[in-house]
This record gives C-alpha cells, structure tokens and sequence, in this order.
C-alpha cells in the first residue's frame, strides 16, 4: 500500500520560493506518476497544478504555474519534489501530491484529480507579506 507525505510548506512572501516533498513508503515510485494538487481557502475541488512520470521523467504543467513551478523526482530518496519561484498570493492553498499506477514508458500527463488513487494529507502554503 502506497502512502505519501508532504513537506516543506510555510509562509513565505509574495516573490518568494519554496520547495514542497511528497515522500512515498510502501512502494516505489518508479513505477508511479505523481501529481501535485491545491485546494485555495474557500474553494471547494482540487486544481491540479503538475505531473511527473517517474519512469520517463515527463512533466505537465497548469497553465497557472508554468514557468514557475518545476517538478522533479528523486527516485533513490522515493521523492517527488515541487519547486515554487515566484510565488503569488494567489497560490496560496493547501498543496496535496497524489500518485497513480503508472509502469509504463510514455508520460502520464493527467492532472485531473480523478485519475489519482493515492493521496497524501497536504501541506499548506501560504503567500503573504
């Protein structure tokens, strides 16, 4: 049974940068995609923001974030890692990552929240000065 745990959230200020992880136990992500979700204060549904496959190394972005936001993983470490630059009050949420099956060569790119099985409990990140 996969589990994930996200860190690294804070309050920092706008222009600002922060690193988020998702840790995996349980099982190794090689064979996994993982996403990185958010749910704004008051909103109701998760925006997916971005995906790696952890095989093919193949990223997708929101358009909100691109150019920002990179996603990288370390599969020695079991760790997906979410990269912030430049960061806005508007992302201000609560950052959830999310992991589905994935054993194959070509790139998961789905950020819709329904095409995840696995869910960590979020962190949250807060854009403020």
């Amino acid at each position: 049974q996969l589990a994930l745990v996200e860190s690294g959230g804070g309050l920092v200020q706008p222009g600002g940068s922060l690193r988020l992880s998702c840790t995996a136990s349980g099982s190794s992500l090689e064979l996994y995609a993982v996403g990185w979700f958010r749910q704004a204060p008051g909103k109701g549904g998760r925006e997916g923001i971005s995906v790696i496959s952890t095989r093919s190394g193949g990223t997708n972005y929101a358009a909100s974030v691109k150019g920002r936001f990179t996603i990288s993983r370390d599969t020695a470490k079991n760790t997906v890692y979410l990269q912030m630059n430049s960061l806005k009050p508007e992302d201000t949420a609560l950052y959830f990552c999310a992991a589905d099956y994935w054993p194959h060569t070509g790139d998961f790119r789905s950020l819709r929240q329904v095409d995840f099985s696995s869910w960590g409990q979020g962190t949250q990140v807060t854009v403020s000065s």
